[in-house]
């Protein structure tokens, strides 16, 4: 028997979520039936999607159930097998995560090539986020070389790597962030025009940095944001909508853009997607990121918080601005 700790939803949150929606529960785990491993994770993430899988309604995601551990992408290790497919020792990832340990069907984990990388780098530059990013430059926005790109939310996790491949692919990146930090990290991963949107005039800000326009908007802010690129926008320029944490909270449907009508006069390309939809991406990103990172041309940074106790409130400090690159929990 192994005793593990895993979050539960405790209760559904209206507006900005709280430690109180959340409780963490011992459990006891069986050795692993025929078929199944048992894994001890070492590194879980949290993202801002996360948010919406607390509200009970349709979406791309199912939602969590209220009383039951949630789940997330994780890394871990297998500590027991009852499957020959793996053995003591592998490294896998996984959904389970938001959990010290668990029992699953062996197809349920997938065995784990770090490529001689840090694992946990594939919750984050080398997985989800970092393929959101790649999929959303290269094939929604359909980027080319020269293309002048504004990205929202340029210091986290998914915004730092759309800023740093759109540069290694030629393009002009202005990019925004909240505070002094954030934006000197912004200059120390080659963003052209670092904005700091908590610092005066947003729309102007970005007007004057690219006066003759942006190409491609990379969103993943929404409102005043989506409004300044709108503005700033050239004709025919496309829009990849990946985001909009400024809302994730908000009670009642947020206000749309003032300007939202000059997406008829300057035919502006606006997409949503999501993620999951491009998962055939996925090898060729892997291969060009690992090179980039193994050569030091794209940097990483990770804001990391230690152990299961700390996991809500690493979730919760995406939402205050926390976060500087990827948020981990190590585990």
């Amino acid at each position: 028997m192994t005793t593990s700790r895993e979050v539960r939803l405790k209760s559904r949150p209206s507006g900005l979520p709280t430690n109180d929606h959340f409780e963490i529960v011992s459990v006891t785990l069986p050795d692993p039936a025929a078929g199944e491993v048992q894994v001890k994770n070492t590194w879980m993430t949290v993202d801002p999607y996360m948010r919406g899988r607390m509200y009970d309604g349709p979406s791309y995601a199912a939602p969590f159930q209220v009383g039951q551990a949630m789940d997330g992408g994780a890394v871990g290790t297998v500590v027991k097998s009852n499957d020959p497919a793996f053995k003591e020792g592998d490294t896998v990832q996984s959904g389970f995560g938001w959990r010290e340990a668990f029992n699953a069907p062996a197809k349920q984990v997938q065995k784990l090539d770090t490529m001689g990388l840090a694992p946990q780098l594939f919750l984050g530059s080398l997985g989800m986020p970092g393929l959101t990013a790649y999929a959303g430059l290269m094939r929604i926005a359909g980027f080319k070389t020269g293309d002048v790109v504004f990205v929202s939310g340029g210091a986290g996790a998914v915004g730092s790597m759309v800023a740093q491949i759109a540069k290694l692919k030629g393009g002009t990146v202005v990019a925004t962030a909240g505070g002094a930090d954030k934006v000197a990290f912004l200059k120390d991963i080659g963003v052209d025009h670092a904005i700091d949107y908590k610092a005066g005039d947003l729309a102007k800000s970005v007007t004057e940095a690219v006066p003759g326009g942006i190409d491609i908007y990379f969103d993943n802010v929404g409102g005043d944001h989506l409004e300044a690129a709108i503005g700033a926008a050239k004709n025919h320029a496309r829009f990849a909508i990946c985001g909009g944490i400024s809302a994730y909270n908000n009670i009642g449907a947020a206000p749309g853009p003032k300007n939202f009508l000059l997406t008829v006069g300057k035919r502006l390309k606006i997409e949503g997607f999501i993620v999951s939809d491009h998962w055939d991406l996925m090898g060729e990103y892997a291969k060009e990121m690992s090179g980039w990172i193994k050569s030091g041309k794209v940097q990483v940074r990770e804001t990391v918080e230690d152990g299961i106790d700390n996991a809500v409130n690493a979730f919760l400090k995406l939402f205050s601005g926390g976060n500087l690159g990827k948020m981990l929990v190590k585990l």
